[in-house]
């Protein structure tokens, strides 16, 4: 099942719960918060106060993607503040393997992300442990940026890596993702797929939600078609 995460990073500020509450009207389940520090990524936006300030507004899952440095110093904070989801950086942690158990010990799902240069099998020793792995279409820090082609790569690499070694994590993806990327990263292999602009951008978070839910779920079954040998046969 694939899900849209709206991103508020594309989301009018002064109106975020009404932006979230639209959203869910939409559809969604899970709302992903971008939070940038202006060191690790070149803009700033938010933290933990926004983070508690909309678990008071909405039941939704908040899915809270750390671009920061030293993120191990502020998982108590996101925890506290009500997150559900926290990623992590692996360009970030020194020590990747404690910070995602430090992420769980708070009570929350850990995930992993890589940057558009990061290579997957970076990876392979933590995935038995994580929630999601979080692949950049775009290199992170602001919204709005063209989808980079050689993520599906990543995506298809990862998948071959779940069914490996039979794990059951999600694989997320980030940047670029709207009605003409999202065939082809749901066909790649990715089931979270966080959307800003696609979203948002048109000023209307419900209809962005629904419409961009349902090109993901067509291209989902579109794909599962394709798989069927019956399918095969009449293509070939």
């Amino acid at each position: 099942m694939v899900e849209v995460l709206p991103s508020i990073l594309s989301a009018d500020f002064a109106h975020l719960a009404d932006e979230v509450a639209a959203a869910e009207r939409g559809g969604a389940k899970i709302i992903h918060v971008d939070v940038m520090d202006g060191h690790f990524v070149p803009n700033i936006t938010l933290g933990p106060p926004v983070v508690k300030s909309l678990r008071k507004a909405t039941k939704l899952t908040l899915d809270c993607h750390l671009m920061i440095e030293n993120p191990d110093q502020f998982i108590p904070d996101f925890a506290e503040a009500g997150a559900n989801w926290v990623s992590v950086h692996y360009e970030a942690c020194r020590h990747l393997h404690r910070t995602l158990e430090h992420i769980r010990e708070h009570g929350m799902e850990p995930a992993v992300v890589i940057n558009p240069a990061t290579r997957v099998n970076f990876l392979i020793d933590v995935l038995p442990m994580v929630h999601h792995v979080l692949v950049m279409s775009v290199n992170p820090g602001f919204g709005g940026q063209k989808f980079i082609p050689f993520a599906l790569d990543k995506i298809r690499r990862l998948k071959e890596l779940r069914e490996e070694y039979r794990l059951n994590f999600h694989i997320e993806v980030d940047g670029g993702v709207d009605h003409e990327t999202i065939a082809s990263v749901v066909e790649a292999g990715a089931d979270l797929l966080v959307a800003g602009n696609a979203v948002y951008g048109k000023g209307d978070g419900e209809t962005g939600t629904r419409e961009l839910t349902l090109a993901a779920l067509t291209a989902a079954g579109q794909a599962r078609e394709a798989k069927k040998p019956e399918a095969v046969g009449k293509a070939s």
